[in-house]
Formats: C-alpha cells, structure tokens, sequence
C-alpha cells in the first residue's frame, strides 16, 4: 500500500506534483503502449494509500476494461461492465469523482447492493473512483481500491487526478499501435468489447428483443454463473451458448 503523501499537514503542492510526475515518468519508462494502463495503475498504487487500481475506457453499453494493478483489481473493473452497476458507471454518468468511503455503509449498500457485497467478499472496504477526461468530457476512469475504509486526503486526492490526467493523455493521444497497422493502438485493446456488442446482436435475433434487454441477459447470466460478461459473449459469439434454448 503506498504512503505518500502523508496523511496530516500538506507540504508544497508544486513539489509534491514534480514528485508525482517523476513518479510516473519512471514507471513508464521502456513501456510498450498495451502495458501503459497496468503501468499506471501500479504507480497509483505505488503513491496512494490504495491497495489495488484498475481503468476502463467509456463504451457504447458497457465500460471497455483496459488495465489493472493486479489481478482482483482486474476482476473488480470487469464485475462492474458485468453488473451495469458500481462507482465506475456514476463516474461515467456525473463525469465527477464518486468517493465510497466505506462500501459496508448503508449509503453504498444501498446504492450498489451487489457490487457492494461482491466488493465486500473480495476483501475491499472503499472504492475511489476518477473520471478521465478534461471539463465536461469523461472518455473513462481510474478506480483504486482499498482494503480498508477511510477517505483520501486532499493533497492525496490531488495525486490520484495528477495519475488521471496522465492516463487520459496516454489513452487519448498518444498515437501508438499495437497491431502494425495505421490504427491508433487503442483500436486493438477494444477488440473485445466488440465481441460483446456481436454478441448483443445474436441474442436479440435469438430472443426477439431490443439491445438493452439482450445486454442485461447477458450479464445477468454472466453474473449467475460467476463469469464476466466478456466470457459469456465469447461463448456466444463462438456458438458454445444460446439463448433460445434451456
């Protein structure tokens, strides 16, 4: 768990920032562009008070997961894409930061009832999360989990937007591919978030309804059998699943 910047009085914010950004700048140093989202993360992790980061990208129906600190950060971002519910989809909607304290309160039982509980299971007592993106455009989030609840203090929380900010930059412009071709390499690390709208289409021919509904069949059914909504839409799209029969 990182420690800095202290919990009490704040020292000099320009400082601190420069600390921060060199931070960022080593834990990036020799990354190949598909590792910057996990590289980040760490850092996160590295400077915060958090025990594990994760970051999706804004998609049309559900939230693109491109990278974590570890693997339960991992399994906590895809939970969220499959519930259709958590801190990650307020980040999205409000476009402002959500800070959940403490996920056994009764505010966030109450708010997401079964991310919350899940969360609860893995060992995760606060969830922070950050919008990415500049004024009013949120094009994803930065999530940070902690083990314990508790807040995060200014001159942490000013941290964790410096790690945001960075990560929007590398999501957004920088004009790396991962594929060799003349495609910005984000186009490569949302090839399976395209499976799962193929997916969408074959249960909404399959069942005979609109996408919203073939989308919540989908996680509903990931959801029952412990699976994210990604593995059900492979398994679907490879016609291992079907919809229409028992």
């Amino acid at each position: 768990m990182g420690v800095w910047p202290r919990d009490g009085p704040e020292g000099d914010p320009g400082r601190e920032d420069d600390q921060v950004r060199d931070a960022i700048t080593a834990g990036l140093r020799d990354a190949e562009p598909a590792a910057v989202p996990g590289r980040l993360c760490a850092v996160a992790v590295a400077l915060l008070p958090v025990d594990g980061a994760s970051v999706s990208l804004r998609g049309d129906g559900m939230p693109v997961y491109l990278g974590a600190s570890g693997p339960r950060a991992a399994r906590l971002a895809q939970l969220q894409a499959t519930l259709g519910d958590g801190p990650c989809h307020h980040v999205l909607a409000a476009g402002a930061p959500v800070l959940a304290r403490g996920l056994a309160a009764a505010g966030c039982a109450d708010r997401w009832p079964v991310f919350a509980q899940q969360a609860l299971g893995a060992g995760v007592r606060a969830v922070y999360g950050l919008p990415l993106g500049s004024g009013a455009v949120c094009v994803g989030t930065l999530d940070l989990y902690r083990d314990t609840p508790g807040g995060l203090t200014d001159g942490q929380l000013r941290v964790a937007r410096l790690v945001a900010g960075v990560m929007t930059v590398a999501l957004v412009d920088l004009p790396y591919d991962l594929q060799g071709g003349d495609e910005p390499w984000l186009d490569g690390l949302a090839a399976d978030h395209d499976r799962v709208h193929q997916a969408v289409g074959m249960i909404m021919a399959q069942l005979g309804v609109g996408a919203d509904e073939a989308l919540a069949r989908l996680r509903a059914d990931a959801f029952a059998h412990d699976r994210t909504a990604l593995e059900v839409a492979l398994d679907v799209v490879a016609h291992r699943r079907r919809f229409d029969t028992p």
